[in-house]
């Protein structure tokens, strides 16, 4: 295994394409700029990859990985997570031994060719971007949305949730659900390529459960960006009801993520 530089990234990212389903926050990190997180990589050409990103995410793809190579590879680096196909993550988990973690958890992936989706009824609806008239609500919704799907403290959850809801209005990747001028649901877009989109992000108030809403909201922003060219879109579930949703609008099986969130930064010994 050796680290890789910025004469790999083709064919870093056409490896990881092979994969998309379970690649997208690798192949945002690595498009169109080269190399920025720290990547390692097997085989000539690339049969495996693992990097971390600047907040000390480990992000691994790597079909039969060699986990031992990938212990020594992180050896000094500060971890806050891993995420990517269930199994190597829980391989990863195993060699670095970095104790235990806030959050660890397996998710349903899915895919979807946007030409297969199916809208439910959205008259008296309507999608809109993230705006000042609804940041508060937004952030509100943000906290209660990391403490209920990755227990973060209150606190802890309000800080990541500015920080978030300021990148997603410099990217204009997430929407809000209006019903009647009331807001209702978000929705969003967390890794976005010219053909494929990952959503994230999705929350419903649990006053507002039951009725749709999230259906809609995802429904709604798929169609909006397929008119803009994406053909695909990928995710991951984190509730049976979310999975309910999600094979309403269309979407299939795409194998399993496992998610490890430590909740600070663990030094790979």
């Amino acid at each position: 295994m050796r680290e890789a530089g910025p004469q790999d990234h083709a064919v870093l990212l056409a490896f990881l394409q092979a994969h998309e389903a379970s690649s997208m926050f690798a192949m945002v990190n690595l498009q169109g700029l080269g190399v920025p997180m720290r990547v390692w990589v097997e085989g000539d050409p690339v049969a495996g990859m693992v990097g971390v990103t600047g907040d000390g995410m480990v992000l691994v793809q790597w079909p039969g990985g060699d986990w031992g190579a990938v212990a020594r590879a992180l050896c000094g680096v500060a971890v806050t997570g891993l995420m990517g196909p269930a199994d190597q993550v829980a391989a990863v988990r195993g060699v670095l031994d970095l104790g235990a973690a806030r959050h660890a958890d397996e998710e349903p992936g899915f895919r979807l060719a946007l030409d297969d989706l199916r809208l439910p009824d959205c008259a008296g609806y309507d999608l809109r971007p993230v705006a000042t008239d609804v940041l508060e609500t937004v952030l509100r919704w943000r906290v209660a949305y990391e403490g209920e799907v990755f227990s973060v403290p209150a606190p802890e959850a309000a800080q990541k949730a500015a920080r978030d809801v300021a990148r997603w209005l410099a990217a204009d990747s997430h929407r809000v659900l209006w019903q009647r001028g009331e807001p209702v649901g978000l929705t969003g877009f967390n890794a976005v390529l010219p053909e494929v989109v990952q959503i994230g992000a999705v929350y419903v108030p649990p006053g507002q459960r039951g009725r749709g809403h999230a259906r809609r909201a995802v429904g709604l922003h798929l169609a909006e960006a397929r008119a803009g060219g994406v053909r695909r879109a990928v995710l991951f579930a984190a509730s049976e009801a979310a999975e309910r949703v999600y094979r309403a609008l269309g979407f299939v099986a795409a194998g399993r993520m496992g998610i490890v969130l430590y909740g600070g930064p663990r030094v790979v010994a």
